[in-house]
């Protein structure tokens, strides 16, 4: 970590007053970091997008506060498209984006620090114990409507999706391929909390959640079960090891090269320091 900062000190030097004066506004951390008299970093850095990411990136930031004391890291959620749109529009230092880039964000800075998988989740009391593609593709477009149908009570299904802009639904789309204008869902839910929640009230509902979500969350005793998919056991184990089909990197995206303090926790982020929290909140750390 100091190694960052000593950097950072050797080519930045002091900020002009008129930058300090636009920190009042409250501008991102892009316009905002400086130095201090005792040589630490300084200033507000602003992360926002992903539901998925915002716990891991909330621990991070408060592990760098922790390091540089006159920095804060203030972290909100909204889905990666808030993430990639705040970024661009310089709302946001930081952006979260909980999938692969796509072609057309190639303006943006993408740094991953992290896989997950994306898993189907019921309520723990669910007989249910797999379902193959094909039944998740017949339930989720509204071909299968009674548990019972696929080995389950005799219980109508509460089918769970989640809104346009999130990640985790675009995921799901790609690898079930799906449009979805083709999901019958009587439940839209946000972020992961939400699908978990909702999945944990209702015992004849379904979701698709962030395993690392999941995985804590039943850790915790919340009362739900993550189903395998494509006879692979969802965990955090089988992202790791490759073999969990529906896996995505957990990306943090800047609109510009990033600098100073920006730079500073992005090279924290994607360092083995943190590798620690990354496991603590059910993701898989990258190899470096």
């Amino acid at each position: 970590m100091y190694r960052y900062l000593d950097l950072y000190r050797q080519k930045n030097g002091a900020l002009i007053p008129a930058v300090l004066l636009l920190a009042l506004w409250g501008i991102p951390a892009t316009a905002i970091a400086q130095t201090t008299g005792t040589d630490q970093l300084s200033g507000k850095l602003v992360v926002t997008g992903a539901s998925t990411l915002a716990p891991l990136i909330s621990e991070i930031g408060k592990r760098f506060e922790s390091l540089s004391p006159n920095v804060r890291v203030d972290v909100q959620t909204g889905g990666s498209s808030r993430g990639v749109a705040d970024a661009r529009q310089g709302l946001a230092d930081i952006g979260m984006v909980s999938r692969a880039m796509k072609d057309e964000e190639k303006d943006l800075h993408a740094f991953p620090v992290a896989r997950d998988g994306v898993g189907i989740i019921l309520h723990k009391d669910n007989p249910v114990q797999s379902l193959t593609d094909e039944q998740v593709i017949a339930i989720y477009t509204g071909k299968i409507t009674n548990w019972k149908d696929v080995g389950g009570k005799d219980a109508p299904i509460t089918v769970v999706n989640k809104a346009e802009g999130r990640s985790t639904l675009e995921v799901f789309l790609h690898y079930f391929k799906l449009k979805n204008a083709d999901v019958k869902a009587q439940v839209v839910i946000g972020d992961n909390e939400q699908g978990v929640k909702t999945v944990a009230g209702n015992r004849n509902a379904i979701g698709y959640v962030s395993i690392g979500t999941a995985e804590y969350d039943e850790s915790q005793g919340v009362p739900i079960k993550l189903l395998p998919a494509g006879g692979v056991a969802a965990s955090t184990e089988t992202v790791r090891n490759g073999t969990f089909p529906i896996s995505r990197p957990l990306h943090i995206v800047t609109r510009t090269q990033p600098a100073g303090l920006t730079k500073a926790f992005i090279d924290y982020a994607q360092s083995k320091a943190v590798h620690d929290i990354i496991a603590q909140q059910y993701f898989v750390p990258l190899v470096n």
